[in-house]
C-alpha cells in the first residue's frame, strides 16, 4: 500500500489513532489528525504531533476537509454516521481502520479473535500457547496495544496475534486473517447498531477473505454464528459446549467437566481442566477455541498445557479479590452485557450481584431466570440502576446504591459464609468511571476494606 505524499485524514485521537498517525507519517504521507473533543490532554497529544509534522483539528469535523483526503483511517469508537464521512464516501475516498491500515503492511501470518465475551482472555491464551511452544507472537488489536505498532517496529515475530471488535471489523476491507476465531455472539452494543442481526454481521466479517489454506475456529450450535459459517471456503474447527459435541465429531474441540477433547484429523488430545485456574465454563470455551487456533497456528500440545496451567487469567474478569468470613469477592468489571453477567452467574451457586452503569441497550429481562435461581440480592448502581431493577423486578431482592463504596458496603452485610459477592455489571463504565479496569479497581479498593 502506497500513502507517500497522500493526504491520510486519521479521525479519532485515541491509542490507535495516534500511532497510526505517526506510522502513516513515517512513510510519507501528509497526515491530519481529527476529534470532535478539544480538551487539555489532546491538545497536549496534539502538540507533540504537531512538533513531528502531523497537523490536528479539534473541536468538529469539517466536511471539507474529510472531502479533501486522499485517505481516511477512522478509529473503532467513531461512528460511521457522521455526515463528514457520509459525504467523503459519496465522493468514493476509501475508509478504513487501524486494523486495516496495519494488515496492509504485514506479511506474517495472522490469528484474528472476535466474538461478544471472551476475546482479550483467549487472545492473551493463544499469545502464551504459541510462546511456551517456542514461537515469536506479536500480540495486539482491541487488546489495548494497536496492530500497527508491529509494521512501525523492527522485531520480527512468527506469528501476529490480534483482538478484533465488531467495531474495527467495520472498517475492514482485505484484512485476511490465517486462522480466525468467533468466539459467541450475544446482544451488545446495540446503541450503535441497527439491531442484533446487524452486530453478528460485523462479527461474520472476520471471515469474509479467508480461503482454502485458512482456518475458521468457531463455537459450534449458536444460532447467530451458524449462518455465517455456512458457506465458508476455508477449514472449520468448531468446538462444542459441554456436552453438546456429537460423539463422532471429526475435527474441533468438545468440552468435558474434566478436559478438552480435540480432534484433527486423525489426531486426537486431551487437555486435563484439573489444574487449570480460570473459574467458569465460559473460561473453558476460551480455552477450547485458544487450543485449536494455536494448533492451527503451529503451537504444540505440551506449550498449549504449559501455558494453561500457569495462566492466572487476566484483571477484571471474574477475577477473585479475596474472601473475608468465608465469603469471596468476584471481580467481573470487564462483563458488559447481559451474556457476559449470566455466564459468571452460571459459575457460582448463591450470588450477591452488584450490576449497573452505562446502559448499552437490550434490557435485562433476559436474565429473570438466573437471577431468581442464583442471586440472593441485586445491588443496582450507575445510570442503569432504574432499568435494571425494573427488567429484574421480582427476581430477587433489589439494593440501590450511590456509588461503588455503597454497593459494597450493602453486599457485605447481606453476605453469609459461602456466598460469592460478584461484580458483574452488564453496562459500559462511562456514567461513572473512564473505562471498566477503573470500575474494577474501584471495587478491589473497597472490599479490600472488609478483607
Amino acid at each position: 500500500m502506497m500513502v507517500t505524499e497522500k493526504k491520510v485524514l486519521v479521525v479519532g485521537l485515541g491509542i490507535s489513532g495516534e500511532t497510526a498517525a505517526r506510522f502513516l507519517k513515517s512513510r510519507g504521507a501528509r497526515v491530519t489528525v481529527n476529534d470532535a473533543g478539544d480538551t487539555d490532554q489532546l491538545r497536549k497529544i496534539g502538540q507533540r504531533l504537531k512538533a513531528e509534522g502531523i497537523g490536528t483539528v479539534f473541536g468538529s469535523h469539517p466536511i471539507d476537509m474529510f472531502t479533501q483526503a486522499d485517505l481516511i483511517c477512522l478509529s473503532p469508537g467513531v461512528p460511521h454516521t457522521l455526515p463528514a464521512l457520509q459525504a467523503a464516501r459519496q465522493k468514493g475516498i476509501p475508509v478504513i481502520g487501524e486494523i486495516e491500515l496495519a494488515s496492509r503492511f504485514i506479511q506474517e501470518p495472522i490469528v484474528a479473535i472476535t466474538g461478544t465475551n471472551g476475546k482479550t482472555t483467549t487472545t492473551t491464551l493463544i499469545g502464551e500457547m504459541l510462546a511456551a511452544s517456542g514461537r515469536q507472537a506479536f500480540v495486539g488489536g482491541n487488546i489495548g496495544r494497536p496492530l500497527v505498532e508491529y509494521p512501525a517496529g523492527r522485531k520480527a515475530a512468527d506469528t501476529i496475534v490480534v483482538e478484533v471488535s465488531s467495531f474495527q471489523l467495520d472498517t475492514v476491507d482485505t484484512f485476511h486473517p490465517r486462522v480466525s476465531v468467533l468466539l459467541n455472539i450475544t446482544p451488545d452494543h446495540l446503541n450503535r447498531y441497527a439491531d442484533f442481526d446487524a452486530y453478528a454481521r460485523a462479527k461474520g466479517r472476520i471471515f469474509d477473505n479467508q480461503g482454502p489454506d485458512d482456518v475458521a475456529v468457531y463455537l459450534a450450535n449458536d444460532e447467530m454464528i451458524a449462518p455465517l459459517v455456512a458457506d465458508l471456503g476455508c477449514r472449520r474447527l468448531p468446538f462444542y459446549r459441554n456436552g453438546e459435541a456429537p460423539p463422532d465429531f471429526k475435527e474441533g474441540a468438545a468440552l468435558t467437566d474434566q478436559a478438552i477433547l480435540i480432534r484433527l484429523g486423525d489426531r486426537e488430545y486431551w487437555i486435563d481442566l484439573n489444574h487449570v485456574r480460570l473459574i467458569g465454563d465460559h473460561q473453558h470455551e476460551n480455552m477450547a477455541a485458544a487450543c485449536l487456533a494455536t494448533l492451527a497456528a503451529g503451537g504444540t500440545v505440551e506449550g498449549i498445557s504449559r501455558a494453561l496451567e500457569n495462566f492466572d487469567g487476566l484483571p477484571h474478569r471474574m477475577e477473585p479479590i479475596g474472601s473475608v468470613n468465608n465469603v469471596l469477592y468476584i471481580n467481573d468489571s470487564k462483563g458488559t452485557n447481559v451474556n457476559a453477567v449470566a455466564r459468571a452467574l452460571a459459575s457460582f451457586e448463591t450470588v450477591i450481584l452488584i450490576m449497573g452503569g452505562q446502559d448499552k441497550g437490550g434490557g435485562f429481562k433476559s436474565l429473570i431466570s438466573l437471577v431468581s435461581r442464583k442471586a440472593k440480592a441485586l445491588i443496582v448502581m450507575g445510570a442503569a440502576a432504574a432499568v435494571i431493577a425494573d427488567d429484574l423486578k421480582g427476581a430477587a431482592e433489589i439494593f440501590p446504591a450511590a456509588h461503588m463504596a455503597d454497593a459494597v458496603k450493602i453486599a457485605s452485610g447481606l453476605a453469609e459464609p459461602g456466598d460469592v459477592v460478584l461484580l458483574s455489571p452488564g453496562c459500559a463504565s462511562f456514567d461513572q468511571y473512564e473505562n471498566y479496569a477503573a470500575r474494577g479497581n474501584d471495587f478491589r479498593r473497597q472490599v479490600e476494606r472488609y478483607i
